[in-house]
């Protein structure tokens, strides 16, 4: 069984206010073509379809563009929301879109119902498990301690009752421990905790989104497959790619990945003015890649962007590297502050103000009411 795994597309996203969406449509298809390559028995998209809840009118056309050309290829596909997706908007006529082998994961309301493949080895059972927080959980499990991001995971796995002597596939959309994050990810109130991956010892593979960097977590058999294109400066050096998995008989499986090449890269340049506007150091590259350029002069220069922009036309960021910036240790502190959770920052505000660290029982009721929070505001 030849399944190919996505994720993350984040379809309307904006990326230092460039928008990104003729790259994505230039990318998907891209993986329609190596769809037609690979020829899969089907296609698990790991949530993040969207970039927002509410999603701009364009990207719904991409996607639903990208969807019937799917469906013309007869591949079963199985799509999950992800933290950025609305699960009610996404599953909007669900039922219906069934009938073309296009499988939108239903809101969750406690139970997974799998979608059952066959090959020559037996079935491969299909769960969809959509993101969710701990509060999201307690309410279908009230007689379950649900502490944590890991506890809300045991739950709803216990629930699916996977046979151990069938294959099983997972896809969900969760941070599990161990894995490395991006600038560009969000990990929401309620959701800092990663999951222990040990949850998923029941599965022959589980697809995971979330996470930007394509991955494995422990094993081959529980992975990221990454976005399929570079979303923030953080990406630069990620080798962008679509993830094939070949499962055979019980206990045996192949992964492999086939590179996407993007419309436009997304790189890094640093040097002074004069070096990045020499015709020998731009000449025989992609000048129309998005750039992050990083200039040591010491001083200034008026209008740099604007001048850049005429070698540069993507120039997405400027900074400066020399004695004044390194001076400005504040901004690095407020960057750093950035990447922190709120639970994270509260923990620290608690232990300065009363000399000693939070308890677990304080961790928990905090995490609680910060998610109670997050949620009377979304």
């Amino acid at each position: 069984m030849k399944l190919i795994h996505l994720s993350d597309l984040h379809l309307g996203k904006r990326v230092n206010e460039f928008s990104m969406l003729e790259d994505q449509q230039f990318i998907l298809l891209q993986i329609l073509r190596i769809l037609d390559e690979e020829k899969p028995d089907a296609v698990l998209i790991a949530g993040d379809v969207y970039d927002k809840a509410l999603p701009p009118a364009e990207a719904v056309q991409l996607f639903d563009d990208f969807l019937v050309r799917l469906a013309q290829r007869a591949q079963p596909v199985f799509i999950i929301s992800g933290n950025h997706d609305s699960p009610e908007r996404l599953a909007f006529a669900s039922r219906l879109i069934d009938l073309s082998g296009i499988h939108l994961c239903p809101v969750y309301d406690g139970h997974v119902e799998p979608y059952e493949l066959r090959d020559a080895y037996g079935p491969v059972r299909i769960y969809l498990l959509p993101f969710l927080k701990p509060a999201q959980l307690r309410r279908f499990f009230p007689d379950t301690e649900i502490a944590s991001c890991t506890d809300a995971m045991r739950a709803a796995v216990e629930e699916m009752r996977p046979e151990e002597s069938v294959r099983n596939v997972l896809v969900t959309h969760q941070f599990v421990t161990g894995a490395l994050r991006c600038e560009s990810e969000e990990i929401p109130v309620g959701g800092a905790d990663p999951v222990d991956a040990e949850v998923f010892a029941s599965f022959d593979y589980v697809a995971l989104g979330h996470l930007h960097a394509p991955q494995n977590v422990g094993s081959e058999r529980v992975r990221y497959c990454g976005t399929p294109l570079k979303y923030s400066f953080s990406e630069a050096g990620h080798e962008k790619s679509v993830t094939v998995v070949t499962l055979g008989e019980k206990g045996s499986l192949d992964v492999k990945t086939v590179p996407l090449r993007p419309r436009h890269d997304l790189r890094e340049v640093r040097g002074s003015y004069l070096e990045v506007t020499a015709k020998s150091f731009y000449e025989g590259t992609a000048t129309d890649d998005y750039l992050h350029i990083t200039l040591t002069d010491e001083e200034d220069l008026p209008d740099a962007i604007g001048r850049l922009r005429v070698i540069y036309p993507n120039l997405m960021k400027l900074d400066y590297d020399n004695r004044r910036t390194r001076a400005g240790l504040a901004v690095g502190m407020a960057e750093e502050v950035e990447r922190k959770t709120p639970l994270q920052l509260f923990e620290e505000l608690y232990e300065k103000q009363n000399g000693q660290p939070m308890s677990e029982e304080q961790r928990s009721f905090s995490a609680e009411l910060m998610e109670k929070i997050w949620e009377g505001e979304t």
